[in-house]
């Protein structure tokens, strides 16, 4: 069957946030001041650590702004951290957007010089991805092959035997 294709409701506005792989997507909508992770209040965000950096936006902003604006936002991928900072940048460019969309300009360039003052990130993705365990590893010497060990164990017994046949002779020339 074909997958049926519905249009955002009037008054949304869809909003995603990257850290790494760690992708967070913010739906906002005319409300009553709910923001919800994973379908859970943004107050039980795990680890407690973390959570505050997760309020960030909305402690910049100030709660004024967030109490007529719900937000439902899904966070899947990357690591703990990751999913916590892709949720603030989600938030934010939601908020933004939102503002752009329904309020005023002036409001939403009030709201975006917040942001960009405080932390860049809140806005704008960083690039950078996780680095590969094996391009920071030291490149290993090849073994040395048998056949190789076996020649060179030769040769210096070789070696060793000339310089003792020579040391034999000195003393026996003496």
């Amino acid at each position: 069957m074909a997958a049926v294709l519905t249009r955002p409701t009037p008054g949304t506005v869809q909003c995603f946030g990257r850290k790494k792989t760690a992708v967070a997507v913010a739906y906002c909508k005319p409300g009553r001041g709910l923001i919800k992770v994973n379908g859970a209040p943004i107050e039980l965000i795990r680890p407690e650590m973390l959570r505050l950096k997760a309020f960030e936006p909305i402690l910049l902003a100030g709660r004024s702004r967030f109490k007529d604006i719900d937000m439902r936002i899904r966070v899947r991928g990357g690591g703990k951290t990751s999913q916590i900072y892709s949720i603030r940048q989600a938030i934010a460019k939601s908020l933004v957007a939102y503002y752009q969309k329904y309020v005023d300009e002036a409001a939403k360039k009030e709201v975006k010089e917040i942001f960009g003052r405080y932390d860049r990130t809140l806005l704008v993705a960083d690039p950078h991805a996780a680095a590969s365990p094996r391009s920071l590893a030291v490149a290993v010497p090849a073994r040395v092959s048998r056949s190789r060990t076996v020649e060179l164990r030769r040769d210096l017994l070789l070696g060793m035997a000339a310089v003792a046949y020579s040391l034999h002779l000195s003393t026996f020339y003496r």
